[in-house]
């Protein structure tokens, strides 16, 4: 399998959160072959179509980094049944100006943790929804909702729980393979 470059989104901006413990995990998981780097969108403000003729330099230099990878890995918590609004507001970045959609063609997987016992089921369906009308090839299966608990992960991304570890390996190995099953049909143009 070849090697690719992967964006990855926490979609929470909080330092502690849950979700960049997992993105941290997911890096520590992934095969050789996946070379993982985060996407900070810290600095972008909100989006206005009022920007769409002269984008700012946060939010060009945003959407290069996007161009940069060859493949999109969202990491996200569940705020009031949806995703945070920052990640809502990169994800309008990345999309605009009309015809300029960072996310088209290339291949993303959603993920997220979550206190709650559905993890961020609902959350994540916004989000494949999102990312469907910016015409991103998504891996459907499998589905990871994952239920956090204190100590489930460590601040270095190391996971406690054996089988939890094996399914977030398994599941990075599969976001691998549907990379590779993407790229066969839809050509890399590197």
């Amino acid at each position: 399998m070849k090697d690719y470059e992967v964006g990855y989104f926490v979609g929470s901006l909080a330092t502690a959160s849950i979700n960049r413990l997992l993105a941290k995990a997911l890096v520590r998981l992934a095969p050789p072959e996946l070379h993982l780097t985060e996407i900070s969108f810290r600095d972008l403000p909100l989006y206005s179509y009022d920007f769409d003729a002269d984008f700012p330099t946060a939010a060009r230099a945003f959407k290069q980094v996007i161009a940069d990878v060859d493949a999109l890995l969202f990491v996200t918590p569940e705020y009031n049944r949806s995703i945070p609004g920052a990640l809502k507001n990169a994800i309008d970045w990345a999309s605009r100006p009309w015809g300029q959609n960072s996310f088209a063609r290339k291949p993303s997987a959603v993920i997220g943790a979550s206190t709650g016992m559905i993890g961020t089921a609902i959350a994540q369906q916004h989000l494949r929804s999102l990312l469907s009308f910016c015409n991103s090839p998504q891996m459907n299966a499998p589905e990871a909702y994952i239920h956090f608990k204190p100590g489930l992960i460590t601040e270095d991304g190391q996971v406690t729980v054996e089988s939890t570890a094996e399914f977030l390996r398994k599941y990075m190995a599969e976001f691998h393979g549907f990379i590779e099953r993407v790229y066969t049909v839809l050509p890399l143009n590197r």
